[in-house]
C-alpha cells in the first residue's frame, strides 16, 4: 500500500519536476557548428558498415568540435 501512495498509481513520483543533469551532455547544435564534422563521421560509419572502431578518428573529431563550441 505504501508503494501505491509513494509512486502514484502508475509509478513514477508525482510532482517532482525533472532535474537535468550537470555533467555529460551535450546541447543541441542549433547553430550546425558542427554539421561537416558530423557528416564525415556519419559517413564513415555507413561506409564501414557501422563499425565504430573504424570511425574513431572521424568521433574524437566531432566530440572535440561538439566540446569547443
Amino acid at each position: 500500500m505504501l508503494l501505491f501512495l509513494v509512486g502514484g498509481a502508475f509509478g513514477g513520483n508525482r510532482g517532482v519536476s525533472p532535474v537535468p543533469s550537470e555533467k555529460g551532455v551535450f546541447p543541441l547544435d542549433h547553430m550546425h557548428l558542427c554539421d561537416q564534422a558530423e557528416r564525415e563521421y556519419l559517413n564513415c560509419l555507413k561506409t564501414s558498415g557501422h563499425q565504430s572502431k573504424k570511425c574513431r578518428h572521424f568521433s574524437k573529431l566531432y566530440l572535440k568540435c561538439r566540446m569547443e563550441k
